[in-house]
């Protein structure tokens, strides 16, 4: 059987990474890469020896697939010109810089059968993937993913660069439609927010609280999950996940801790031997990437559908676009000015100013 004949479009970062593990995968050739910097274009050619193109569009006659590494901001123009073209493709993760731009790219690959994939690359990460029955039905969810400043994909803000990582993973959990969402951010470095948090509530009773940062001095990617069948900790880095499970009587609300423990204000150890189980599970660490991009070649050759497809990278972008509306909306003061609001507000007093106003108070009280 003829191999596949895959594109890169985007020869950064990202792109780069695609096109040296597409390498590694049976079944694929990767027949060119595209991207409108010469240098970038260069780089491929000596790492890789492979042809490559300053317009994407001369590469579609030559393909059956590509992968979307542009920058988001592009994604909805290569990847409706791609699929309008009939070729299956996997888009970096966001789909598209908008709801609405998503849900199309995601009706046209629908109506012509084609396979669109979503690089939400933590789907493929073992420790979630080792949550198994923790997963169902969960009802709470606290996330926190954190990165020092990455100098790249500033043409997003942490929402759509980090966030969306774990929106897409809580949503996975769930089908239920979205009761609200209650958000904040703010701008410190650059031309969108650099540091956000938000609570979403879902009709299913799951609420999930959400943080993101690109400016931490120390990077973390960690989610808890709670649920009927107990409690899951998951580091995403390490990967590890610590699992919690109640025995059936404090499952059934039948665990009275008096009766049960001699000495309830010393009885950490009793809980996690008897009513509480904890179980920590060293997982082995896997290229989350090259299994994404098998599950990309295995969905295109066998019709079925990829683990992230359209519409479940569409609803991503969707609600991510409901955090944004709020945080633009978000109000830092009581009666708060034009300049007060959203993530580029202004504040009215610094903390050395405010701190010099108060000690000035007490001495003269």
């Amino acid at each position: 059987m003829k191999p596949l004949q895959i594109a890169i479009i985007g020869a950064g970062h990202l792109g780069r990474i695609h096109t040296k593990l597409l390498q590694q995968v049976d079944g694929v050739e990767v027949v060119a890469v595209s991207d409108p910097f010469e240098q970038a274009r260069e780089t491929i050619k000596q790492q890789f020896d492979v042809p490559t193109y300053a317009d994407y569009r001369d590469c579609i006659p030559k393909i059956d697939a590509a992968v979307v590494a542009a920058p988001t901001d592009l994604h909805a123009e290569i990847a409706t010109a791609l699929l309008k073209a009939g070729k299956h493709v996997l888009a970096e993760k966001p789909l598209a810089a908008n709801g609405p731009d998503a849900r199309r790219l995601a009706a046209i690959a629908n109506a012509k059968k084609l396979t669109l994939q979503v690089g939400h690359v933590e789907r493929f990460n073992p420790a979630f993937t080792a949550l198994e029955d923790l997963a169902v039905d969960v009802k709470y969810v606290e996330a926190v993913r954190a990165s020092r400043f990455p100098g790249r994909c500033l043409d997003v803000g942490v929402v759509m660069d980090l966030m969306i990582h774990d929106l897409d993973l809580v949503l996975s959990l769930t089908d239920a439609p979205i009761r609200s969402v209650h958000a904040s951010g703010v701008s410190v470095i650059s031309d969108h927010e650099d540091m956000a948090e938000t609570r979403i509530e879902f009709e299913c009773g799951l609420v999930a609280n959400l943080k993101a940062s690109r400016l931490s001095p120390t990077p973390a990617r960690a989610m808890q999950v709670f649920g009927p069948n107990g409690f899951a900790d998951i580091d995403f880095g390490t990967p590890q996940l610590s699992k919690v499970c109640a025995n059936d009587r404090v499952i059934d609300r039948q665990f009275d801790l008096e009766d049960e423990i001699e000495n309830p204000l010393g009885c950490a150890d009793e809980i996690f031997s008897g009513p509480l189980q904890c179980v920590t599970q060293e997982l082995e660490p896997r290229n989350a990437i090259l299994d994404e991009l098998h599950d990309f070649v295995i969905s295109v050759q066998s019709g079925i559908s990829p683990t992230v497809n359209g519409d479940a990278g569409a609803r991503a972008v969707t609600v991510a676009d409901q955090i944004l509306d709020s945080i633009a909306k978000r109000q830092w003061y009581e009666e708060a000015g034009r300049s007060e609001i959203g993530a580029h507000a202004t504040v009215r007093e610094r903390i050395e100013s405010a701190s010099r106003r108060v000690h000035q108070g007490r001495k003269a009280a």
